[in-house]
């Protein structure tokens, strides 16, 4: 059954907000743990990955909500796996 917005309470939507922002945080957090124990700079990943290093400023500070495609970059310029930058406890998570 799929959900109309205007079957959608406030709450619903503040709680999938909420829910968004602790991932974004959670996945910049990770992501320059993993950048800085390869001893890359914010520029070289960039290079590497093919964006700006703004954007991954934005990432690391959990203020941008990136595209798949620019984490398949990510995952590929720091040759890891996704758990490692979503961490494995959100990969399990069921909806």
């Amino acid at each position: 059954m799929l959900l109309e917005p205007k079957d959608l309470d406030d709450n619903f939507v503040i709680v999938h907000k909420v829910r968004d922002i602790q991932l974004m945080v959670r996945f910049g957090e990770n992501l320059k743990k993993v950048r800085r124990s390869r001893n890359f700079t914010q520029e070289y990943l960039a290079e590497e990955a093919g964006i700006s290093q703004v954007q991954i400023a934005r990432i690391e500070k959990g203020r941008l909500n990136t595209s798949i495609s620019t984490v398949y970059a990510l995952l590929k310029a720091l040759k890891v796996e996704a758990n490692e930058l979503f961490g494995p406890d959100h990969l399990q998570e069921q909806d």
